[in-house]
């Protein structure tokens, strides 16, 4: 029995099931959407698109059983439509250099800007960057700011002779178009409300996880937080929320994080500077109107 269930976690089994109960569910969403209220689909389909957006982000760190090609597959599929994933898995991996943490410009995942170039900014700008570091701001408009800035950059890495990204975004385009094929043309579901029931909601659920996940402080260990949330949040984004846990250890696998999490819990909030939340609420009854920090680095 032991031998079976270590080659079970050898091979992955954990995250294979989640790829399984993952596919078959958004395929079933997408199969019955004419019987399903709006109601039921927003929900489901962001939770199902955030767990995807988790699944390829344990693709990158761990997920290790299995051939590299094969690894590459259970992920690729775009259902979230917004991001190739070979270009998220090498933005995602420049901002694990942990001494870059928060640094605009260098992490390629902070929230914060250069004072210069918060002096530069008009009011409006100002605003929806202030607004999107409260929860509410971070739901609503985050995706499009981060949509805003990826094409920004990417138009910016063209415009410079840098066309190396082009490749991923075809063939990113061609799995686009295949999927709107499946949810429009056979299941009958206008891929317009796909992108605003389904894909908008599946990324802003996915930036709640990161809503503090960073803060700039001159200790790069105590950067990182820990949200203790329930169960449901913690399959959700398959126990990244405890993220302290996981840049300190980024290959162990989705499923060990959370015992050992339990086993070193003081140490490693200790080492954190005790940055901890007690799960989402309490993060929503803080920030949810309130600017969880200012956009602007403090030490920069």
């Amino acid at each position: 029995m032991r031998s079976a269930m270590q080659k079970f976690r050898q091979y992955d089994g954990p995250t294979w099931i989640v790829a399984l109960l993952l596919y078959s569910s958004w395929v079933a969403l997408i199969w019955f959407n004419a019987l399903l209220p709006w109601w039921v689909i927003i929900p489901v389909g962001a939770y199902l698109l955030a767990w995807h957006f988790s699944l390829q982000h344990e693709a990158i760190h761990s997920f290790r059983g299995v051939p590299a090609w094969l690894r590459f597959a259970a992920v690729f599929l775009p259902i979230g439509l917004w991001f190739p994933y070979p270009l998220y898995r090498k933005s995602h991996t420049t901002h694990h250099r942990d001494i870059n943490l928060t640094i605009p410009g260098v992490d390629t995942e902070s929230y914060y800007v250069l004072q210069a170039d918060w002096a530069r900014m008009g009011a409006f700008q100002r605003a929806l960057l202030t607004f999107n570091q409260t929860m509410a701001g971070r739901l609503l408009i985050g995706p499009l700011l981060r949509l805003w800035i990826l094409i920004s950059k990417e138009s910016h890495r063209v415009r410079q002779g840098d066309f190396s990204h082009l490749q991923h975004w075809a063939l990113h385009g061609v799995a686009v178009a295949a999927l709107f094929w499946f949810i429009s043309g056979v299941c009958g579901f206008p891929w317009w409300q796909y992108c605003l029931l389904v894909a908008y909601p599946g990324l802003s659920l996915s930036l709640l996880r990161a809503f503090t996940e960073h803060r700039a402080a001159d200790d790069s260990q105590e950067r990182t937080a820990s949200v203790e949330s329930n169960a449901l949040f913690g399959i959700l984004y398959l126990y990244n929320n405890l993220h302290v846990a996981h840049h300190l250890k980024p290959a162990m696998p989705w499923y060990d994080i959370p015992h050992y999490y339990r086993e070193n819990r003081a140490a490693l909030l200790s080492s954190n500077g005790q940055f901890v939340y007690k799960g989402y609420t309490q993060l929503a009854r803080s920030y949810f109107l309130v600017p969880v920090f200012s956009p602007v680095h403090p030490t920069l």
